[in-house]
């Protein structure tokens, strides 16, 4: 019964997934703000509620600081590797030749977050604390809307900068504004409540197996919530918006970072950072490296490809591998 839960629940994510990155896209395109910045925050916003409501309660509820940190870090992870998955199931140019380079921005920052929590995570209960918060969780979020504005503008000035020489091609004439926002709203909503049980689900399983807290958050707990990033990053790649699906998933990566600070919030027995194993930090700098990858990827954008590979798709591979296997030998 357990197993049918999970596959039941994993459909109906994959189903409205498919949708929301539909209505995403008519969105903005009747918004005029654009692919980028409807992925990095409308789409990827909506993804990350699953890790939102997953680390809420997990610190507030169960007490259990490592099973939050472990899918909030781990979701990063798995999220550069849906990309690398879907990018080797592409024949032709790859994922990061055809996305535009205004994507190395939030990929930048994601690097400058994972960065920061590394060496917060090191550094253990050395960080000072403003009463129960770690000092860093209101840095984080400063960093996270700081980014968010960043690229707002930058957005912006892309689009006018392109409407000068362009007119914009309008695909979602037929569909209308309230319809666009109502059934992205409906689609949201079944999300959510399918990927919030989801991780529940999860720990069931993962209990079963008898691996530790740190590994079941950062694998199976992290790989359950990501579900609603597969959907909407496979289903935008499908309709040809590259930008949607990688601006989802570079986003989503900020949105969970700025998640961990909210968690830390919750956690009133002191600083998060300071109470998880520091096995956490194999996962931060793992999904550190893989965005790297991913920032090489989108300036150097080469079009080759190693058997179905392309070399970003492969390393980022290889790193998830390598961090999944120093996670299991440290468990």
């Amino acid at each position: 019964m357990i197993w049918l839960q999970f596959v039941i629940c994993a459909a109906v994510i994959l189903y409205s997934g498919t949708r929301l990155s539909e209505y995403g896209d008519v969105i903005a395109e009747k918004t005029g703000m654009g692919r980028t910045w409807i992925g990095v925050v409308l789409m990827a916003s909506v993804t990350s509620l699953p890790e939102l409501i997953t680390g809420i309660s997990s610190v507030a509820v169960y007490n259990l600081p490592n099973i939050a940190a472990g899918d909030v870090l781990g979701s990063c992870m798995f999220n550069l590797l849906i990309l690398a998955m879907l990018d080797i199931r592409r024949n032709g140019t790859p994922i990061s030749a055809l996305a535009h380079q205004g994507q190395i921005l939030t990929a930048a920052f994601g690097i400058l977050l994972l960065g920061t929590t590394t060496i917060c995570i090191l550094a253990g209960g050395s960080i000072p604390a403003l009463g129960w918060i770690g000092v860093y969780s209101p840095v984080l979020l400063l960093i996270y809307l700081i980014a968010m504005r960043l690229i707002f503008r930058y957005e912006q000035k892309r689009i006018a900068e392109f409407l000068r020489d362009v007119a914009e091609q309008v695909q979602y004439e037929h569909v209308s504004k309230a319809a666009a926002y109502g059934r992205f709203a409906l689609h949201a909503v079944i999300i959510v409540v399918a990927a919030t049980y989801l991780p529940h689900v999860g720990d069931q399983i993962a209990t079963m197996t008898g691996l530790g807290q740190t590994f079941v958050g950062s694998l199976f707990i992290a790989l359950s919530t990501s579900l609603p990033e597969v959907a909407v990053s496979r289903a935008a790649l499908r309709m040809g918006a590259v930008d949607l699906a990688v601006g989802n998933i570079l986003g989503s990566n900020l949105f969970n970072i700025g998640i961990l600070a909210l968690d830390d919030i919750f956690y009133f027995k002191g600083p998060i950072l300071g109470q998880i194993s520091g096995s956490h930090a194999v996962t931060a700098t793992a999904a550190m490296m893989m965005t790297a990858i991913m920032t090489i990827a989108l300036v150097y954008r080469s079009r080759k490809r190693i058997l179905f590979f392309s070399w970003d798709s492969l390393g980022t591979a290889l790193i998830f591998g390598l961090a999944s296997f120093l996670l299991y030998t440290t468990r």
